[in-house]
This record gives C-alpha cells, structure tokens and sequence, in this order.
C-alpha cells in the first residue's frame, strides 16, 4: 500500500499506523517506519477519530479498552473465531499459542497464521499469544522490527502504563 491509500497515519510511541476505514469502521491498521509525517485529515470519520483517541489513551494507559470501536475485518470464519478469542486475553496476560488452539480445538500453526492475518494488530491484540519458549513471531515473522513492536506492546501492557 502506498502512503496515500491510508485513511489516516497515527503516531505510535515505536512506529507510525497506516489506517484504512470506511465511513462506519476501521478496516485495516499497518505498521509504518517511525520516520514520516503523520495526518489524522479535519474530515476524518468517526471510527478514524475514535480510534487515534483510543490510541492516545492505550499509550498512556495499556488497560484501554477498544470493545466500543466499530471495525469491520475480512477473513475466513476460522480467523475471524481466532479474532474474537483474542479480545478476551486480558491486558497484561499472554496465552501459548498450544493453549488457544486448545481452547477452539485446533492447532497451534493454524493459530499462529490466524494472528498473523489479524489486520487490526493492538485492537485485535494478537502480540498477547506467545510461543511457549519466547515470544513466538508477530505478523508472519520471527525476528527484526516485527518483533520489536510486539515486544514493545507486551512491555507496555506489563507495566500498565507508557514508556
């Protein structure tokens, strides 16, 4: 996708967010490099604003909740099953991979490929299911910067608060 294609790009503490919405919902949010200009458009929709609003709460506060922000996601009806469960990880917390894919009666690749097709990373907190020995990978990858900004929002989740 090209700069222009986004909605709206948000700062993050780590990164920039590239988000794609519709007038009623989010649909997509991309990690960006943290280098780069940022806009948030005076017409943005509601759902764009709602969410830089929640976003802004979430780097202060990581208990933020993101349950009243309309999103409207793709998927299969299995990834869309891993979604849902991923809501109900509490702040804070992790789950093994193994152990959700207990949960839906699945498989712990099959997990791990759902989370990495999740197209709304931090709301839908997908970097909150780890690998039972480390983290585990986040958005199709083991290493390098996707793995630093998985880290970056399990610290921040750990500790409560910002940076």
């Amino acid at each position: 996708m090209g700069l222009s294609d986004y909605t709206a790009i948000l700062s993050a503490p780590f990164a920039r967010l590239g988000v794609t919405a519709t007038e009623s919902a989010i649909r997509r949010i991309d990690f960006l490099s943290a280098e780069g200009k940022t806009f948030l458009p005076a017409t943005a929709c509601d759902s764009v604003v709602l969410l830089a609003e929640l976003l802004e709460n979430y780097w202060r506060d990581a208990g933020t909740s993101f349950a009243q922000l309309p999103c409207q996601m793709g998927g299969t009806p299995y990834q869309q099953r891993v979604w849902q469960a991923l809501t109900r990880i509490p702040c804070g917390q992790t789950l093994h991979y193994g152990a959700l894919a207990v949960q839906l009666g699945s498989g712990a690749r099959a997990i791990g490929q759902a989370c990495g097709a999740n197209p709304l990373p931090i709301v839908v907190p997908c970097h909150r299911v780890v690998a039972k020995q480390g983290k585990g990978g986040f958005m199709h990858c083991r290493d390098g910067v996707a793995l630093d900004y998985k880290t970056w929002l399990l610290q921040h989740e750990a500790s409560g608060k910002a940076h």
